[in-house]
């Protein structure tokens, strides 16, 4: 099977995913082996928000092999409490804001290898809803 289809067949590439624990719930993320808090299982697929707010950002200058500088790098805290490192999109150096919530999007990453194959992935963008808040019962 060629890359670029292995990647669009692993949903893990596409959106934020951890995973829960069958014997005591906990949802972990970046998926292990076996459960961070009981080291049971089984461990199923667990669908993160993908929503959270900057912690802390800031700006690189000079980057990696395969990456164009300069990007905003962030260590998102998801609602889940997890702390993700990712790249910011869509937005300027000078508008970035400790607390600024933001939404998971997928997003090139980078060019990898003779053929130019793309690599996608996971960054962060200013939240562009809210959501939607469910009416008060009795309302």
């Amino acid at each position: 099977m060629d890359l670029p289809r292995y990647h669009r067949l692993r949903p893990a590439y596409y959106r934020l995913e951890g995973q829960r624990c069958g014997a005591c719930g906990a949802v972990q993320f970046p998926p292990r082996g076996s459960c961070r808090e009981c080291g049971e299982g089984p461990l199923v697929a667990h669908r993160l928000s993908g929503r959270g707010e900057v912690y802390s950002f800031t700006e690189v200058a000079q980057a990696p092999e395969g990456f164009e500088a300069p990007y905003l790098a962030a260590l998102i805290r998801l609602e889940e409490g997890f702390l993700i490192t990712a790249q910011l999109t869509d937005i300027e150096a000078e508008e970035v804001r400790i607390g600024l919530p933001v939404e998971m999007v997928t997003r090139r990453i980078r060019e990898h290898g003779e053929q130019g194959y793309l690599v996608y992935g996971y960054k962060f963008r200013p939240l562009l809803h809210a959501a939607p808040v469910a009416p008060a019962m009795g309302s």
